[in-house]
Formats: C-alpha cells, sequence, structure tokens
C-alpha cells in the first residue's frame, strides 16, 4: 500500500477532533445550562460566529450575508465576529446591534489598522483585533485583495491593546509562545486557530491548546477556539481541553447561503442544542465547570 502524505491541516485537525471520543456520566446529572461569561458580559452559550470578510447578498437578498448572521448573533446573545471590511461595511455590522468583534488585517499601512480600530471603537464594537495569520503570504509578506500585509512586533500589539480601552483580541494564536507574548502585551483573549490551514502540517488547534490554556493559568486572558467547529460535539470537546468559547466556520455557510438569518440562526441554535446534550449527558450542569475527565484521547 502506498504512503501518501498529508500535508492538508484541515484534514489533520478534523482527524484529530473526531478521533477525541466521549464517555457517559448520567446518574446524578441534570438538564445543562448553556449561559456563560466571557469578557465581562454575558452571552446565551459559549458558540460564537466566525470572522468572515467579503460575503455578498445571497440569492439577490437586500441584505449581505456579513449583516445576515450578525443579526442572528443578535437575536442569539452570541459574541458576533467579523473580518475584513472598509468601515462603511463596518458600519452596517454595528448597526445591527449585535455584540461585535471587528478582526482588522495587519495592513502595511498601519494608519489603516489604526483608523479601523478607531472606528470600530467609534461605532461601539464589543471588542477589537488583529487577525495575525495572514501577515506572511508565499512569496513574502501577504497580499490580500490588493492590502499588503507588514510584520507585527510585540510592542505593536502591546500598543494597540493600551489604545483603544477595549478589549484586544489576536486571531491567529497557534502556539504557546505566541500566547505567552500575546499575554505579556496585554491582549484579553485570543483566538486558537490555523485560519482554514494557512500552514502545511499545522497542529490542530484543540491538540495545542491544553498546552496554551497551562501557560495561560495565571493570565487574564480568555480563550476561543476555532477551525473545523461544525458541531455542539466540536464545541464540546474544545471546551474539555481548555477553550472559554469556540467559534464555529465555514460549517455555517450553506445554512446562510441558503435561508440568511434564520439559517444562521437555526445552524447555530443546532450547535447549541447539540453542546447542551453533552453536557448533560456527561454531568457537567455549567459551562464553567467542563473538563476533560470525560474525553477519552
Amino acid at each position: 500500500m502506498a504512503y501518501t502524505k498529508l500535508s492538508d491541516a484541515n484534514v489533520i485537525n478534523e482527524q484529530y477532533l473526531d478521533s477525541i471520543l466521549i464517555e457517559e456520566r448520567l446518574i446524578d446529572s441534570v438538564e445543562a445550562d448553556l449561559t456563560c461569561s466571557f469578557l465581562g458580559s454575558e452571552f446565551s452559550m459559549p458558540v460564537m460566529t466566525p470572522a468572515f470578510s467579503h460575503l455578498g447578498n445571497y440569492a439577490g437578498r437586500e441584505l449581505t450575508g456579513l449583516e445576515e448572521y450578525s443579526i442572528a448573533a443578535k437575536e442569539l446573545n452570541i459574541l458576533n465576529f467579523v473580518g475584513m471590511m472598509e468601515n462603511d461595511m463596518f458600519k452596517k455590522i454595528a448597526d445591527t446591534g449585535a455584540k461585535t468583534v471587528r478582526i482588522v488585517k495587519p495592513y502595511a499601512d498601519n494608519g489603516k489598522v489604526r483608523d479601523q480600530m478607531a472606528f470600530a471603537k467609534e461605532h461601539g464594537a464589543f471588542a477589537i483585533g488583529m487577525d495575525i495569520d495572514h501577515i506572511f503570504g508565499e512569496d513574502g509578506y501577504d497580499v490580500v485583495i490588493g492590502e499588503k500585509m507588514a510584520a507585527q512586533t510585540s510592542d505593536m500589539i502591546a500598543s494597540y491593546a493600551e489604545s483603544y480601552d477595549l478589549p484586544f483580541v489576536i486571531k491567529g494564536v497557534l502556539s504557546v509562545q505566541d500566547a505567552i507574548k500575546c499575554a505579556d502585551a496585554g491582549v484579553k483573549a485570543i483566538i486558537v486557530s490555523h485560519h482554514h490551514g494557512r500552514l502545511p502540517y499545522a497542529v490542530p488547534p484543540v491538540m495545542i491548546l491544553p498546552d496554551i490554556k497551562e501557560a495561560l493559568a495565571d493570565r487574564d486572558v480568555e480563550i476561543i477556539v476555532d477551525c473545523g467547529i461544525s458541531s455542539g460535539a466540536d464545541v464540546y470537546k474544545a471546551l474539555a481541553l481548555g477553550a472559554d468559547a469556540a467559534a464555529v466556520g465555514r460549517s455555517m455557510l450553506p445554512s446562510l447561503e441558503k435561508d440568511g438569518v434564520s439559517g444562521a440562526r437555526e445552524f447555530l441554535t443546532k450547535v447549541g442544542n447539540e453542546l447542551k446534550y453533552i453536557m448533560s449527558f456527561t454531568g457537567f450542569a455549567k459551562v464553567a465547570d467542563i473538563d476533560d475527565s470525560a474525553l477519552w484521547i
């Protein structure tokens, strides 16, 4: 049988997630409660939206996909994320009333970075952040939709975190080293992510997660995980391994494209319902109680 080299980080991640099994603990268990606290606010569940960018108007509907899933997040009272966009689009997102984190790209034009962060604060963003796993492309610094990216130092990140009087989030942490640097820079939350496999052979986020959690045990930094999160079971495993919350990603797109706000709302509700079901099956009444004791790895 020929050996096939597997470099696709998404496949590696999916296989690792699916290899983790869950044991039942039914006696003395009660119906679980999904409500949780994140960055000082209360949310209906520890399931979050992805930081999508550049979603158009599906099926000719009036609102863009970005606005549609933001409305669903508002209706469900979950934390909402958005990615690369210009300020006029962020204003539309802000107008939905969703508690939204704006993730800004690491533009070579640092003035644009700071303008977008300041605009987000001015228009009521819940938090702001940066997507560091788009710093590099195949030929050097990345170019995204014609925009060149640039290196980001610890000092630059600390400056962002200090400048806007909002929680600062770094997306794209996939090592203990970067997690500690974020904590030292005043970052309040990190997203453990390989950004849908930008790095070949990238370690699955939930595999590195326990080490990151341990390294940040005495630091004031909350942890989100994404990549391959498509079910309540995936969210449960992420929480059990040390995350405070998990963000769905491309798994939400078919429902969003087909049915807009209702499709996104129903998909996210289904993920939450399965999480609640598994929590109840494993004896965890509250999100904060979940640990890895019911996992078989």
